[in-house]
Formats: structure tokens, sequence, C-alpha cells
């Protein structure tokens, strides 16, 4: 048997949902190494972003780092927001109640700063017990023996053994999928997110939002302005920018052919927004990345042999309707992944660590956050075509519209309920055409002329921090009819653009023309899209290497 360096435990991956698993390891004396494939920790990372402390939660993130909120979020968010829209009618809904449900805080942030800041936490937490953080690491895969996993590989070092590898490697695990516990097949299971950063001054903040330098404001869009994509918009206040952006379910996006960066415009350029925007709009950072849906994909088993899955990697993102909640779940999910290890050690059987976080997961309720059976009973039955097409012909009928305008204060209240918010189906109902019909019934028209120019697709790209490593995305199918969603999908392509990813051509080939599809990894932001809409074989670049966000 190959002798390998050892240590109690592997933890892959620096983001909360890593950081909540060291610490935890760390604090039981437990010997960890945490392996972060950025340059710094955040570097890789993006979110929306906002984080929770639930009250019903058994670990938040300022329970495990206790200067946390101080050092490393942006704004308490204390207003939420739905605005429902259609052409330049809006009518807005408060979704206090729905977000203060169960919520001890809820902060905006930036995943560089922020993760940077647990990063160092970690470290010194994880020196301690004799282990630390190593960066530019790429973990590509498992080590096995005799077929079972017992530790994990990497392109810069050599294989690394642990009694618990805990994989915090973000949606685009590679260790889950080489694990054979999640997959990239259905694009019905996963949304994509792009987001922009905007520099705004704090004071010009508090102005344009009405609010003190210690409050925040989340808002988020639904209705017509996104060409009939499920999904919407969000906006949220930092201490110095705003983060604005869109999140959309994939196969929608794939089927109407939509271009992600054209639908974020399409928010940035709303009249609705000329109030916070300004006539000032200066853009810092363009940014993607891919969401697990955790109705479908949370898995209710997120482990094997030595491995657990703790967030995006489990699958552990709740996106239920205008509830997006991810980094409190890792969180949950990490601290208790450690504590299972913990347990089990003390028996003396460390590798029943699994069995022990799987259980941990059900009694602490998480399970049935992320996978509500409110919508196993109610919200896949109303996505079955013929429901779907009932429902929204009702919303659109005459009978419909005086159901909602009769309804008048009853649907700001149906918003904020969070029993019938885990029932949404993922239809056009909820996102389009419900919203639609709302402002057109009930909304009042903006008047304000928004003056924002959004950058061009290719200045966006420019402006971002690339270190170019070898290719790590292979196309294996390059013909349109296989590959080319990803022309449109992909957060940095589009048709008629030659500076992206993927490139569409009409080609000469033996006498007759093709229509095939060219790949250039060098723009890409590893969102991890094309795994999914298109014929590749995906992989993360090497440790370092690929894209840097400065913001996140």
């Amino acid at each position: 048997m190959t002798e390998h360096e050892h240590y109690e435990a592997v933890v892959v991956g620096c983001g909360p949902g890593g950081a909540a698993a060291a610490v935890t390891l760390a604090r039981n004396g437990v010997e960890t190494l945490v392996l972060e494939r950025g340059v710094d920790a955040g570097s890789k990372n993006v979110s929306g972003g906002l984080i929770y402390a639930e009250e019903s939660a058994p670990y938040t993130i300022d329970g495990l780092f206790p200067d946390f909120r101080e050092e490393a979020t942006e704004r308490p968010v204390t207003e939420n927001f739905i605005h429902n829209i259609a052409g330049d009618r809006v009518k807005t809904f408060d979704l206090g109640g729905l977000h203060h449900h169960d919520t001890a805080w809820a902060d905006s942030v930036l995943r560089r700063p922020m993760d940077s800041w647990l990063a160092q936490r970690v470290h010194e937490r994880t020196r301690e017990t004799g282990g630390g953080l190593l960066t530019d690491v790429h973990v590509t895969g498992l080590l096995r023996e005799r077929g079972e996993i017992v530790g994990v590989t990497s392109e810069e070092l050599d294989p690394i053994e642990a009694d618990i590898v805990v994989a915090a490697d973000g949606v685009n695990s590679e260790l889950a999928r080489d694990a054979g516990l999640m997959d990239w097949e259905e694009p019905d299971e996963w949304f994509q997110g792009v987001k922009a950063v905007a520099e705004m001054d704090p004071d010009t903040i508090d102005e344009r939002f009405d609010i003190g330098d210690d409050e925040g404001e989340a808002h988020l869009f639904s209705g017509d302005l996104f060409d009939g994509v499920r999904g919407g918009g969000f906006l949220y206040t930092n201490e110095a920018s705003l983060s604005i952006g869109t999140v959309f379910h994939l196969d929608s996006l794939a089927e109407e052919r939509a271009e992600p960066q054209k639908l974020l415009d399409s928010l940035l350029t709303h009249p609705l927004l000329a109030q916070w925007l300004g006539d000032d709009y200066n853009e810092v950072e363009y940014s993607a990345k891919l969401v697990p849906d955790s109705k479908k994909v949370a898995h209710p088993s997120p482990h094997e042999d030595r491995l657990v899955l703790v967030g995006d990697a489990a699958g552990q993102m709740q996106a239920q309707g205008p509830i997006i909640k991810g980094m409190n779940h890792a969180v949950t999910a990490g601290a208790l992944a450690a504590e299972a290890f913990a347990d089990a050690r003390s028996r003396g059987d460390p590798h029943r660590a699994g069995k022990f976080y799987e259980k941990k997961l059900e009694d602490e309720g998480v399970m049935d956050k992320l996978r509500p059976t409110g919508y196993d009973v109610f919200g896949r039955a109303g996505e079955v075509g013929a429901v779907d097409d009932l429902t929204n012909g009702v919303a659109e009928s005459a009978v419909g519209r005086f159901g909602i305008r009769a309804a008048g204060g009853l649907l700001e209240k149906a918003y904020n309920s969070p029993t019938l918010v885990s029932m949404i189906p993922d239809t056009k109902l909820p996102y389009v055409t419900l919203p639609t019909v709302i402002a057109e019934e009930l909304g009042d028209p903006v008047t304000d002329v928004n003056k924002v120019e959004p950058p061009e697709l290719d200045d966006r790209i420019g402006d971002l921090t690339y270190d170019v490593g070898e290719p790590h995305i292979e196309l294996l199918d390059k013909s349109f009819e296989a590959s080319g969603t990803a022309v449109t999908a992909c957060p940095v392509s589009a048709k008629d653009f030659g500076g992206g990813c993927y490139r569409d051509e009409m080609v000469q080939t033996n006498g007759h023309e093709e229509h095939l599809v060219s790949l250039d990894t060098q723009p890409c932001v590893e969102c991890g899209t094309c795994a999914i809409v298109a014929e590749t074989e995906w992989e993360h670049p090497a440790g370092g290497k690929g894209v840097e966000f400065k913001q996140g």
C-alpha cells in the first residue's frame, strides 16, 4: 500500500461551508488541512448576496466567528421589497414578513472580502491543531484504495489521505461528481445567476434609498421585463456599492435562447431603477455562477465512505420564489459535518461520520427547509403541462384579473407566507404571468427616465482579472445542434459576438455547409453553465489560474 501524507480531516474549499467545517473541527481538536483553489479565499466565489442567521439553526456564522458581522459583512438588511413589473407599471409589495420569519439577522456581503476574512481566522484556528490553509491548490478528485475513498488528489500536491474529506468546493464540485453523488445532466435542476457590482458612495446610498448607515435594503423584481424567462432580478445595498443581478431557471434560459447579460441590462435600464442608480452608474465587476435548486437536487444522503458534501456541492441552496438562501445552510451543514466526525471519532469509529451527518441534517430540520414537503405535494403538481397552461390562462383572463383587483392587500399577505412560498411551482405563473397581471391591474406608472448605459460585454470581460492557464474545458461535440445553446446561455458569450467563450459559425466542409460551435476558454468566468447545456468535458482551472473576482 502506497504511503501518503495523512491528516485527520481535509476540507476542500474555504467558503462559508468549508470555513464552518474547519473551525468546528479545530475546536474539537481535529488536525485539519484546508485546500483552497483560488489565490485567496473568495477569489473564485460569487453570491448575490445576502447571508442569513436563522433563529432555528443550530449554527450561525457569527456564532462560529464572533466578530463576523462587524468585520466581514456590508450592511444589515432591514427592508425587503418585491416589485411586480409590466412595462412601465409597477406594484411593490413589502416582503418584510417573509424575510424576517425565523431570521435573527441578514446582511449583504461581497464574497472576496468576506471569504478572505474567514480564511484568516480558519488558518489561525487550524494551525493550532497541526493543520492550516493552503491556497492555489486545485483538488481534482478522490483518492481511493481498494475502491474506498480515503483522501484527495490535486494538481499541485501529492495525494493526501484523511479520516474525513469535507467537499465544500462549490456548485461545480469535482469531488461530488467523482463520487457519483451529483451530476450535471438536467438543466431544470439549476439556476444561473449573473451579477454586476456598481460603485456608489455610502452617503449617496443613504440618500437615494432613504436609509441610515446601519440600514440596508433588498429589492426583488419580476414580471415582463425578462422576455418570458422564468426567474427575476435583485438589488442589494452594500456599504459602498450596489449588487444588481438576475437569477433564472437554466432550462428556461436555454429554451428561450436568452442572453444573460442582455436580461441583466433590461433590469439596469428599467425606469424604476433610475431613482437608485442616478446618472453616474459605474460598474466595477461582472460575474456569474450556477445555483442548485435544492427542491430537486439537495442530496438526502450527501456522503460516501469518508467523503461528506456541504453547501452548493450537496445542492444545499434554498431557492423558493423570493426566498434565496444558501450560505447559511452551508454554514450549518459544514458545522454539522464536523460535529458528526467528532462524535464518530469519540466512539472509536470515525468512518461513520457520514451516517451521523445525514441524521443530523434531518434532525435539525435542514432537509425539510431545502426540500419542503409542500413543494413535493403541491408545487410539482403545478408543473404538469395541462395544469400550467390552465393556471396561466386563468390568471390572464377577465375572471383572473377581477380576482387580483378584488384580492388587493391579500396578495401582499400571500407573498409573505413561508408556507405558500414553499409550494411555488417552477413555472411562468409565479415568475412572469402573475407579477405582470398584478402590475397591469394594481400598479402605477413610473415616470422617471433611466439614463444608465451598461457596459458592452467585451468591456465587462476585459475588466475582469485572469491568470490564464491551460484550457480547462473540452468541447466534445462541435455541432450547433449539440452545443449551440452555450452560445446564448454562457454569460460571457452571445450571438454575433466574437470575443466570448462560445461562438457559432458556418463552415464549408467537403462541399457542404455545417453550423459549428468553437470554444475559447480564456474569458471563462467558470460558472459551469456549458457543462449542462453543451457537450463538454468540464473541470476547474489549475490552482490560482483562471478568473479572479475582486468583489464576488
